[in-house]
């Protein structure tokens, strides 16, 4: 009787070092190794956002996810004849990279065209050489362009499809992305250039902290 009563305790102090350790482990594979460089939530989490596609830059060439999310990205969706919102969104975001440079940090911004009717590769050219001579320029299919915006979870809208000089509405979040991540965060419009440097340079940080298991 005591060797059973001393085997069932000697098992018992294993089961709950098993579990012990399970939870750990657990723990530490949900871990959100960015909790404290968030400042947004995303509904459903950040699993939501993001995905694979297939693309044409500005060189037209067609490329992958793979091909064009090679470190920190910063991706944003809109279109090179919008009046004001577009240019003054990707002008802070080169803006916000070129901050990260000084600091050490590459980071590349992209630009998604989600006019299928008039931005051409060369036009797409023309516009990010003149933001940022790092920045990458895409579009593609009608049906490229609304699979990848669905995978973002953007929107937009053409107000008067035809019409050479129609106003296109859409979303204006600028979204971060890792290459072996995927989306991390989103920033919106009225975020400045130099907060947007810090806290993409916070995620940075953490990205290669866990990379080096620190």
């Amino acid at each position: 009787m005591k060797t059973s009563t001393a085997a069932l305790a000697a098992a018992a102090i294993v089961a709950m070092g098993l579990g012990a350790a399970w939870f750990s482990i657990s723990r530490n594979e949900n871990r959100d190794i960015f909790a404290q460089c968030r400042s947004s939530v995303v509904a459903g989490g950040t699993d939501q956002i993001g995905g694979p596609f297939t693309l044409t830059d500005e060189n037209g060439k067609q490329v992958t996810n793979k091909d064009v999310i090679t470190e920190p990205s910063l991706l944003y969706f809109g279109y090179t004849y919008c009046p004001d919102v577009c240019p003054l969104d990707n002008a802070r975001n080169a803006e916000a990279t070129e901050l990260l440079a000084k600091k050490g940090y590459s980071v590349t911004p992209v630009f998604i065209s989600v006019d299928t009717e008039r931005d051409t590769p060369e036009l797409l050219k023309e516009f990010t050489d003149i933001m940022d001579p790092k920045m990458i320029g895409l579009t593609g299919t009608p049906e490229q362009i609304k699979q990848v915006s669905k995978e973002y979870r953007t929107y937009y809208k053409v107000q008067n499809p035809g019409d050479p000089y129609t106003l296109i509405d859409h979303s204006t979040q600028s979204y971060l992305v890792f290459p072996d991540i995927g989306f991390v965060e989103y920033f919106n419009r009225d975020t400045p250039p130099a907060e947007m440097a810090d806290r993409i340079g916070c995620f940075i940080d953490a990205w290669k902290g866990a990379k080096s298991g620190n």
